[in-house]
């Protein structure tokens, strides 16, 4: 009896331990699933980075316009995106898996949907601890439609940044380092090489980020992380866009408007520019805000959809193990068949095509070579390039269960130091 009740009990450590050391798994939005936006206080964070009590705001359209039922669940995890091993009422106060209750259908646009808004928190819901989280949208079957990241902090930490250009000169016009320091408010890091975690975010995607960083120098309570090449990130170069709030007219970046069962938009033709020199361009580093001007009304439910039509100028078919890829905020930077372009021989051009609502919109080329995405292949690098950067701060404090955000800094390469 001893020795069954011994390997039960091994049995649910093992089944335990593959459960908490899974990590996070990314799944691609269903076709039906557009223009979802996920918002803090702050809306020019493209996920939310918000203060434990602030609110955030959920927000998407169903095409298939049936008032569907959606509900939502909260997950915590730890720095690296592995679960943490609180239970749900440590992390959270209240219940999820709720229905989501507000949502409208739109009203005097060819393409019929249904707009729904979830703000956290809500009477049902409140966060208890800050870390990562992931919020789950799930169908009246119990299928999951999508997931989308978000942060909450506490402002226990102060961080400083700042951007340099690199000191060795083969990265010098390419690349942008990053330094920066953490002072604790009010108390000691009890073994800060351990315990504390960093993360730098490149205009807060998630799909490189720089981890694993020791602090490199002991300041009295400040640690200092200045280091060359541990911290660097390509400059990239600064993203395409095009406006599409009217959907009547053409725009510099759109050469061709029409109507026909839906709205369509051809954008002009771009060209690679991983040969060409720096040109400064504003934008807002591959996110997208929905706009309208061509009717009033309810600013989320009144704009329409249009397919919009991309071109991008390459004389050679790729090799098959290399693929184009439209790449922005309006899919979660995902790479899919959606968002992919093919080869037109007769005009020695790649295009696709996406179905977007009406707004402005920052998009570039991104080339994935056999499962490995070069982002900058296309667009080529650049030092001077404007770029944002999140530098998230976790401490897990002896005896504690989970990853706490302590502290977040900010700094842009528009301010680049040599």
């Amino acid at each position: 009896m001893k020795s069954y009740i011994d390997k039960l009990t091994l049995f649910f450590i093992l089944i335990n331990f593959f459960c908490v050391a899974q990590k996070q798994k990314k799944f691609a939005t269903p076709k039906n699933i557009k223009s979802v936006q996920f918002e803090g206080i702050d809306n020019r964070d493209i996920f939310p980075i918000v203060a434990l009590g602030e609110q955030i705001t959920l927000q998407f359209d169903d095409l298939d316009a049936d008032e569907a039922d959606y509900y939502y669940r909260i997950k915590h995890y730890n720095s690296d995106w592995t679960p943490s091993q609180l239970f749900q009422n440590e992390y959270l106060e209240g219940y999820d898996n709720l229905r989501i209750e507000n949502y409208i259908t739109s009203f005097n646009t060819l393409q019929h949907y249904t707009h729904y808004i979830l703000k956290i928190p809500n009477q049902n819901v409140k966060l208890k601890v800050s870390g990562n989280y992931i919020i789950e949208i799930y169908s009246a079957y119990n299928e999951l439609v999508f997931s989308r990241r978000f942060c909450i902090y506490e402002n226990k930490s102060s961080v400083q940044a700042r951007v340099f250009r690199p000191q060795n000169m083969d990265r010098f016009n390419s690349h942008q380092s990053i330094h920066f320091s953490v002072t604790p408010k009010g108390h000691f890091f009890i073994n800060p090489e351990e315990n504390i975690k960093v993360i730098i975010l490149q205009n807060q995607q998630w799909n490189e980020p720089i981890t694993d960083i020791k602090p490199q120098y002991f300041n009295g309570n400040t640690l200092d992380y200045r280091y060359e090449k541990s911290t660097q990130f390509e400059g990239g170069n600064e993203y395409y866009f095009f406006d599409t709030k009217d959907l009547r007219i053409t725009t510099p970046n759109i050469v061709y408007t029409n109507r026909s069962e839906q709205y369509e938009s051809y954008l002009k033709t771009d060209i690679i520019r991983n040969l060409l020199d720096y040109s400064f361009a504003p934008d807002i580093n591959g996110d997208f805000k929905i706009r309208n001007v061509m009717r009033p009304g309810d600013p989320n439910t009144s704009e329409d959809y249009s397919f919009v039509y991309f071109s991008l100028a390459y004389p050679y078919e790729l090799d098959q193990n290399e693929e184009i890829y439209i790449y922005g905020a309006f899919n979660n930077f995902e790479l899919s068949d959606l968002n992919k372009l093919y080869f037109n021989p007769s005009l020695e051009v790649y295009e696709g095509v996406l179905y977007l609502k009406q707004g402005f919109y920052n998009y570039k080329y991104v080339l994935n070579q056999k499962g490995i995405l070069n982002k900058n292949a296309l667009s080529g690098s650049h030092a001077l390039t404007e770029n944002d950067y999140l530098i998230l701060v976790y401490y897990r404090n002896i005896g504690a269960q989970y990853d706490a955000l302590v502290g977040i800094g900010r700094a842009n390469s528009f301010e680049l130091q040599n």
